[in-house]
């Protein structure tokens, strides 16, 4: 009989399970991460490649054993946990955008702006990673401090992206936190499902699971106050539907706002808006669907009481 195979006990299945691995996380861990944590060797002045985030990406890629799936299994179960503690008594609003957006861009520098205007009343949720999720992360970081977010996007340009170097990617945006200490709180969902492009260090708290549809779908569920949806493609188009799946069966109470940015981008070159305005006709969900042309609408729509948008 196999080590780990069910066993009889009288009219029950009793299961011996797995012994755990030696694994870079700790599976029973009661907190989310912190950016100190996940690139620790950066910070210490060695390679990111050896620090805990590289080392839990590498750890995922391997063949598992059943001792490995049952440990990936019980850290997002305690990721879980851990972040029902922290959205427990704040609203928060989701940015979502393009990943591939660079420093320095203007792009980038409006993606800040909103995550800096919409910090000022939420808690600003993303998905952890570069690009737009990056400078929404560090707008909301600086919420209150208007003055600063200019020289914290000036110190950023010199390091546009990650590649090469994700060490030096890292170091320049450390400095920005130097520069900057007391930030006002943020939040990053990322997967080492994507573990190739690596977490931004501007979100004060990071919930990082190894199951991917466990983090899209959790980023989803915890934006209560709604989500702004920035120019993307394939995953934020996968994002836009799933959230409209969502409020397409929520009743009143549950429906979140959805605010998707730039009218030509979401009409023509991706058309997401005429299938969803299609979508919520009729439905509860209707006057909580919006097409916005900046970001200032945009913050306004996520903010102001439902009313007709059609």
């Amino acid at each position: 009989m196999s080590r780990h195979a069910p066993v009889l006990v009288g009219s029950l299945v009793a299961y011996d399970p797995p012994p755990l691995p030696a694994s870079p996380v700790d599976p029973a861990r009661t907190t989310l991460y912190s950016a100190d944590e996940l690139y620790d060797s950066v910070l210490a002045g060695s390679s990111y490649d050896d620090g805990l985030d590289a080392s839990a990406y590498a750890w995922s890629r391997r063949p598992r054993t059943p001792g490995e799936s049952m440990a990936r299994a019980l850290h997002d179960h305690a990721m879980d946990e851990a972040l029902d503690r922290f959205v427990d008594g704040r609203r928060l609003v989701g940015v979502m955008g393009g990943h591939a957006w660079q420093r320095g861009s203007t792009a980038y520098e409006e993606a800040a702006q909103l995550g800096h205007t919409l910090g000022a009343t939420y808690t600003v949720a993303t998905g952890g990673g570069p690009g737009a999720m990056e400078a929404a992360n560090l707008g909301a970081r600086l919420a209150g401090r208007p003055d600063d977010l200019g020289a914290a996007l000036a110190i950023l340009t010199e390091v546009p992206t990650y590649h090469p170097s994700i060490d030096a990617w890292v170091h320049v945006a450390q400095a920005v936190r130097d520069a900057h200490p007391e930030p006002a709180e943020s939040l990053g969902i990322r997967t080492w499902h994507y573990g190739h492009e690596p977490p931004n260090v501007f979100a004060t708290a990071i919930a990082k699971y190894f199951g991917n549809p466990a983090g899209g779908a959790i980023l989803l569920e915890v934006c209560d106050a709604g989500i702004v949806f920035l120019e993307g493609s394939g995953g934020t188009v996968q994002e836009i539907f799933q959230d409209a799946c969502e409020n397409y069966y929520a009743d009143e109470s549950s429906v979140a706002p959805m605010v998707l940015v730039g009218a030509t981008y979401w009409t023509e070159t991706l058309p997401a808006w005429p299938l969803l305005q299609s979508l919520a006709r009729g439905r509860v969900m209707e006057d909580h669907v919006h097409l916005a042309d900046s970001l200032e609408e945009a913050a306004a729509l996520v903010s102001q009481p439902a009313g007709p948008d059609f």
